[in-house]
């Protein structure tokens, strides 16, 4: 499943569902797809999920080797996973706008 994030103010933001239900969750909602949060909580919101986001392990420690194409199992690339707090930065752009104009936020 993919949740689209959506504002007046900001290009639309897809994200896979279960990261986007993480990151709802961590902004106080129930990680219901299709929801929306009024202009006046969208301060709030982001807030919450700023907090959150701090509490979260960066993720560069967890890296993994796999083998390379080809190298017989000898050559190893190393593959490092991308953290919740990364891939919530455009959402954290999308919130940070709809506060600043004061506006909506929908996701479906």
């Amino acid at each position: 499943m993919l949740v689209t994030f959506s504002s007046d103010t900001h290009a639309n933001i897809i994200m896979f569902g279960d990261v986007a239900q993480r990151l709802l969750r961590m902004m106080g909602h129930s990680g219901v797809v299709p929801g929306a949060i009024l202009a006046a909580d969208v301060p709030a919101a982001l807030a919450r999920l700023q907090g959150a986001l701090e509490k979260e392990p960066s993720g560069d420690a967890g890296q993994a080797s796999t083998a390379g194409a080809g190298g017989g199992g000898k050559e190893t690339e190393e593959v490092q996973p991308v953290s919740i707090v990364h891939r919530a930065l455009p959402l954290i752009d999308l919130l940070a706008e709809a506060a600043r104009k004061q506006r909506d936020v929908m996701w479906k």
